[in-house]
């Protein structure tokens, strides 16, 4: 009889399972400034991870600017580790073990908990991988100069900046509304610094930070962040000195846990006076604080109160397609009863001035509804090829060129740490302390300028593309919108500018401009 022996079948090298590789990283607490480093990072990661063929890319996570001392505020490396114990990922990247963390015990926790779990980290920069250490001393050690490193760069930075402070040439990098950095000097703007004498002419005649804010957007005249003056604004010109001339140096400060405060005395604060050009006279500024202060007594408004934020879904919406003003939200009445409406703020001060009409509450939630239901139908038609012409926008190579920027960026920042340590120690002589530290300080200022030229090209469309992504999976997964919602407007809709009584246009926050009847 023949011999039948039984080969079992073996595992096809297509059917053999890949790595699933997560990135984690720390990006920028600006918005513009995550959303490029984001992108430079998945960009980064795609390659790295993608050039190797055992591994498939499972994602990168982040935290916005959060200390990495501390790991119960990190959300995106909590909810990496979640996900390792849940079985999603079979292994770690990340650039380095300062990156990671810089506390010593929650590092060497956090890689046990994930080797308990078999998931290996490999951390770029010292080129350690947990899968191949025979002991956790190295990393142990590692993590103790990063956090060593994490608080030596802190009072290095603390130590510079309270010199500039003493010494009354700290660089303002952020000047105020009115004022310009031109060669680390505050230059006044001579169009803002009229703007500037009005604001504080108008709050001397009595006119509130709120009737301010109003003629200041019905002017056209635009912040120097965001697109519109409010209240707070208003207050923020009001209440700063630098509009005298005079800095004072050190209004908050960091402690040694990396916590950020306001200086109530606990920290010495540092008057520079003359510091630069005028534009408001002493007498005029202190004259400002005495009418607020009494405003404020008067209407028994304490400051931090939260008294003005804003109650209703279209409030600071709802644009004047005429003068370009707010509306206003007011009850109108009819014998048939109530009703709510919103009036151009403009119209209500002066007919003449703007002719635009009110239009009421529900037909504004009726025509969002209409607008959202033709949005899902023709979202194949209409959102899918918006979205993939957005994406088309990105340039890989210009992620490529800011991630170099970024290396030498980082580079030169610890030429200058190094260079700050020589100096407290007392290796260097100030002379060249100061020449050497102006070299490498300029370098930066060119490197980052590159960077953020870089950057404005590559962020163009990113948050567009962010915000048509996310409409789009809604649309997916909703079946039917049948009536209005304030958070469905609020997560979709920048604003709405206000044709006429019979036409709105929706600024969807993707960059979509979508105009519905009002009925």
């Amino acid at each position: 009889m023949a011999k039948i022996t039984k080969i079992e079948a073996t595992q096809s090298f297509s059917q053999v399972k890949k790595i699933r590789v997560a990135a984690y990283a720390r990006v920028s607490t600006s918005s513009e400034e995550q959303l490029s480093s984001l992108e430079i990072q998945k960009e980064h990661y795609d390659r790295f991870i993608g050039d190797n063929p055992e591994w498939e890319y499972a994602g990168l996570y982040y935290d916005e600017g959060i200390s990495g001392l501390k790991l119960a505020n990190r959300d995106g490396l909590l909810r990496l580790l979640k996900d390792c114990d849940d079985g999603k990922i079979d292994r770690v990247i990340t650039k380095s073990i300062s990156r990671f963390s810089r506390n010593v015990t929650d590092c060497l926790e956090m890689v046990r908990r994930l080797t308990r779990n078999g998931i290996y980290i490999l951390f770029e920069k010292e080129n350690i991988d947990t899968e191949h250490m025979s002991s956790e001393l190295m990393l142990s050690i590692l993590s103790s100069i990063a956090e060593s490193e994490s608080r030596s760069i802190s009072e290095n930075s603390k130590w510079s900046v309270k010199h500039r402070f003493e010494a009354g040439t700290f660089i303002i990098s952020y000047p105020p509304y009115g004022y310009d950095n031109v060669d680390g000097k505050m230059v006044i703007v001579p169009e803002e610094a009229e703007v500037v004498r009005k604001i504080f002419d108008m709050a001397i005649s009595g006119s509130g930070s709120y009737i301010i804010a109003n003629w200041l957007n019905s002017q056209g005249i635009t912040p120097k962040r965001g697109t519109k003056w409010h209240p707070s604004t208003v207050q923020g010109v009001l209440k700063n000195e630098k509009y005298t001339g005079d800095v004072i140096f050190q209004k908050s400060y960091t402690d040694e846990n990396f916590n950020r405060h306001t200086n109530y005395g606990e920290k010495n604060m540092y008057l520079c006076k003359n510091h630069h050009e005028a534009i408001i006279s002493h007498e005029i500024f202190d004259k400002v604080a005495d009418v607020m202060s009494q405003r404020g007594a008067e209407k028994r408004i304490d400051a931090g109160d939260g008294k003005y934020l804003q109650r209703y879904a279209f409030s600071g919406k709802l644009i004047c397609g005429d003068c370009g003003s707010t509306f206003k939200r007011r009850r109108h009445y009819k014998p048939s009863g109530e009703y709510i409406a919103w009036t151009c703020n403009l119209h209500l001060d002066d007919k003449e001035a703007c002719s635009m009409l009110y239009i009421t509450d529900e037909a504004i939630k009726t025509a969002f509804v209409r607008m959202m239901r033709k949005l899902t139908a023709c979202r194949e038609q209409i959102l899918r090829p918006f979205l993939e012409a957005l994406r088309g926008v990105n340039n890989k190579d210009l992620l490529l060129q800011i991630i170099e920027l970024e290396e030498k960026i980082e580079k030169n920042t610890e030429q200058q740490n190094v260079l700050v340590s020589l100096m407290r120690s007392g290796y260097i002589e100030p002379t060249l302390f100061h020449s050497e530290r102006n070299e490498l300080v300029q370098e930066a200022a060119e490197l980052e300028r590159k960077r953020k030229g870089l950057s404005m090209c590559v962020n163009g469309d990113l948050e567009h593309t962010d915000e048509a992504s996310k409409l789009l999976k809604f649309f997916i997964r909703t079946t039917e919108i049948t009536e209005y919602s304030d958070e469905l407007f609020l997560e979709y809709v920048d604003n709405m500018t206000v044709l006429s009584r019979e036409k709105i246009v929706f600024n969807l926050k993707c960059g979509l401009k979508l105009m519905e009847r009002l009925v």
